[in-house]
């Protein structure tokens, strides 16, 4: 039976219209659209392969080895239509594996995932019979997933997983790190792009021959580091020269003599690209592809590594060859958009039920700044900004994920072209303000140019390239679910009788609404102790489970420090990190529900809200639609408004005063995506009037 297709809504509204027409994108995006993605096991392959090999060895120079073991035997690809070469995966749609991250629990989970609700994947039996014998195996007792699970205090743990296993969340406070090596990341790709991976190489190899032969930091810690360095240049290097290889078979055996010169010309540029400098806009684009494609081999960053600022450090290539008649706007945005559908191909995989659960449907955030202001604080707005938007106007799907940075001169043509895109319908770009983002990114350390030239990575993000270190990821945190035990005494409908949070006392005890809410604040600040708990675990464990030999190259600090970036306290380094605050909406209308209906008017007592609730609104249909009409958050009403910003000091001060204790700059973050649909679904009916395991409120949104 032929497997139904699954579009996203941006897929929808493309298949609809007219979209790319006969566009080479559309032509390539035509055969994928869809589809539903495979699995592709070659990157758990040979990294478990090459890990088998390699015990007892500095963990740097394993992953480095097992970089060089994948560039070495993997499928490499070049698409028909394409002029970008590469992928991580087999055609169509795919996802790749991380079985250093939760392997132990991969032959247990392979075979439901073509059946599962939650972003199911396809696999094929073979492939599903080569992880259960000989990838799984390897890891269970290896994995960081059992090494988090297992710290995690027993309390702690009550608020995090939903099974003795450790594979579901309750989605209370969930931690996000056991399926994602650290939070989004940008990398500095104008270096190899000006010097090569060669370049980088010779670094790395001078550095070397200057160690200090009898230092033991020297020989334990900065050799075996710039030993990575030095494999991981090669094997990208390699890899390169393998879809080379490719490009120049398919050229030979290609009679369309078009065809036959895009693929010389593909060849070419992958002989040269990431080895050498790039020296035109092309070689400058497969060079950023190369990188950061194998970023994703290296490791699971996020959802995805950032492309950073592309219309910065691209358009010196695009200006150069524009002024010798090599290129037109036509030309660069076809190659922007051949990188484009590379991408939608992509799919983040989550193995376990509370990774596949976290966010709905196939997200991805590969996100590409634009705009804003150079590094010495001019306007930073170019040709190439404007054939970006362009390309987001007429290629309308959500890949990549564009932000447009705003200042106040930013010009009345660039605000009009953003607006125009945003007006467009696909919900791009995102605006990033840095009159907010500059000054918050000067308090934490950052030099106004490192400020200037920050990029947005993941959802929204900030990141300053060669100043900002790894950080892992960090709790989500459902606020709703606290304000439930407040109601119910510390549990939840969902989970019986089970007493979860604090017993903060029965409903019909409080007599003042400042009584209530004391119990709720007392609930959210332990839910902030959970999720610091678990953090302090995350940071301790990280650095003996992972290592980035790839990304470390590509990080100033880290070179001249010769230390991965993994490991903590690189010196200089800004940790930027945050937790999320899910429900913000939903909690703030709740409580202001219960100040207004409940203490100050009157309407009904606590007791007879709860009931409702309990029944969740069933035959009390008049007190839902009382309680649906009370104050609500996102009206301009200082009445809630004053509430929320209570619970956001409350948050802040406990922030600022243990995050120091982690080593990290932990903010508060509400940022809108689909997680609070998942998380919607352990809460039950809400003081607001919201119904039983109905999506809670929309990241910084009203409910």
């Amino acid at each position: 039976m032929a497997q139904e297709k699954v579009y996203s809504p941006q897929e929808i509204r493309l298949k609809n219209s007219q979209g790319l027409g006969g566009k080479r994108a559309g032509r390539i995006l035509e055969g994928f659209q869809g589809s539903r993605p495979v699995i592709d096991i070659e990157r758990g392959k040979y990294f478990t392969e090459s890990f088998r090999q390699t015990e007892g060895q500095p963990l740097v120079l394993r992953w480095a080895k097992a970089l060089y073991h994948y560039a070495e035997n993997a499928t490499v690809y070049v698409d028909d239509d394409q002029l970008i070469a590469g992928r991580a995966g087999r055609e169509g749609r795919y996802g790749i594996l991380y079985p250093e991250l939760d392997g132990d629990f991969l032959d247990e989970t392979i075979r439901s995932l073509p059946e599962r609700d939650s972003s199911p994947f396809d696999i094929t039996d073979e492939d599903a019979e080569y992880i259960i014998n000989e990838i799984s195996p390897y890891w269970k007792g290896r994995t960081f997933h059992e090494a988090l699970a297992a710290a995690i205090p027993e309390d702690t743990r009550r608020y995090t997983y939903n099974d003795d296993e450790e594979l579901t969340s309750r989605f209370i406070v969930n931690e996000t790190a056991s399926f994602r090596s650290s939070i989004q990341w940008v990398h500095d790709y104008e270096t190899p792009l000006k010097i090569g991976f060669n370049g980088i190489k010779a670094q790395a190899q001078q550095k070397l021959a200057e160690l200090n032969e009898f230092s033991p930091v020297d020989n334990t810690e900065k050799r075996p580091f710039l030993e990575a360095v030095i494999i991981t240049a090669d094997a990208i290097i390699i890899w390169a020269n393998r879809h080379a290889e490719l490009a120049e078979q398919k050229a030979s055996a290609e009679t369309d003599e078009r065809r036959k010169r895009e693929l010389t010309e593909l060849a070419r540029i992958c002989r040269k690209v990431p080895a050498e400098p790039a020296d035109s806009f092309y070689e400058a684009v497969q060079s950023q592809w190369f990188i950061q494609l194998f970023s994703r081999v290296e490791q699971k960053t996020g959802t995805i590594i950032s492309n950073g600022r592309m219309d910065q450090y691209l358009y010196p290539y695009y200006k150069a060859d524009k002024e010798k008649g090599l290129i037109d706007e036509d030309g660069a945005e076809e190659l922007l958009e051949c990188v484009w559908v590379a991408m939608a191909q992509y799919i983040d995989l989550y193995l376990s039920k509370a990774g596949g659960a976290f966010n709905e449907g196939y997200a991805h955030w590969e996100a590409v700044t634009i705009g804003g202001q150079t590094p010495d604080g001019r306007d930073a707005v170019n040709e190439l900004t404007y054939i970006f938007l362009r390309s987001k106007r007429e290629f309308p799907l959500n890949y990549p994920d564009l932000a447009a940075r705003i200042h106040t001169r930013s010009s009345e043509r660039y605000l009009y072209e953003v607006a125009e895109t945003i007006k467009d319908g696909s919900g791009f770009p995102k605006l990033i303000n840095d009159k907010e983002v500059v000054p918050l990114l000067l308090a934490k350390g950052a030099k106004f140019d490192e400020a200037y030239d920050y990029s947005v990575s993941g959802c929204a993000e900030c990141r300053m390239p060669n100043r900002d270190t790894f950080t892992s990821p960090c709790a989500y945190i459902n606020f709703a679910a606290a304000l439930e035990m407040t109601v119910y005494n510390g549990r939840m409908l969902k989970y019986g009788d089970e007493v979860i949070g604090l017993q903060t006392g029965e409903a019909e005890d409080f007599h003042s609404f400042d009584e209530f809410l004391n119990a709720y604040l007392r609930q959210q600040k332990n839910f902030m102790k959970q999720a610091f708990i678990q953090q302090h675990e995350i940071i301790r464990l990280r650095a003996e489970h992972f290592a980035s030999p790839l990304g470390s190259s590509l990080h100033k600090l880290c070179m001249e420090q010769m230390k991965d970036i993994h490991q903590p306290h690189i010196k200089g380094g800004i940790v930027l990190g945050y937790f999320e605050f899910i429900g913000y909406g939903t909690v703030v209308d709740s409580l202001a529900t219960i100040k207004k209906v409940v203490f100050e008017d009157k309407r009904l007592t606590l007791a007879e809200l709860k009931e409702a609730m309990q029944h969740n609104f069933e035959g009390y249909e008049p007190i839902r639609q009382l309680v649906k009409n009370a104050p609500a958050y996102g009206n301009n009403d200082s009445y809630p408004d004053e509430i929320g910003k209570l619970l956001d000091r409350e948050l802040l001060e406990f922030t600022g005063k243990y995050s120091k204790e982690l080593g990290v700059h932990l903010d508060l973050r509400y940022v809108p995506f689909t997680s609070n649909v998942p998380f919607g679904k352990v809460v039950s009916a809400t003081p607001n009037g919201r119904l039983a395991y109905l999506p809670l409120s929309d990241g910084s949104s009203a409910s």
